[in-house]
């Protein structure tokens, strides 16, 4: 498989990590949108939100649990934050591989 994500998870391609555990791997985005950008990554390949099913849905779960974590290790969880997932072309989802945009260390406006 030629999934970019799938290449940073393994290795092959080097990323500036913030959290990795077994389910997931977080790391800086290199294009921030916000003073901290963070994507984080299932370890399984999800090509995107439309591929959740009951055998794959307890990466997703584990993610959400752990992203109040990671914003409070990383300063901004008591302000506030953002989570984006782009799904699909027409919603902006460039890498095929379902991610979460973490963002926070501004103040945002509405969508």
């Amino acid at each position: 498989m030629d999934c970019l994500f799938c290449k940073i998870i393994d290795g092959e391609i080097p990323s500036n990590k913030v959290y990795e555990d077994d389910m997931m791997l977080a790391f800086r985005d290199i294009n921030p949108q916000a003073p901290e950008h963070i994507v984080i990554v299932p370890k399984c390949h999800i090509a995107s939100a439309n591929e959740i099913n009951a055998e794959n849905v307890k990466y997703v779960a584990a993610i959400w649990e752990k992203i109040p974590q990671i914003a409070s290790e990383l300063g901004f969880a008591e302000n506030g934050y953002r989570v984006v997932n782009n799904c699909g072309e027409d919603g902006g989802q460039t890498v095929p591989h379902l991610h979460f945009h973490l963002m926070g260390g501004k103040k945002f406006t509405d969508l």
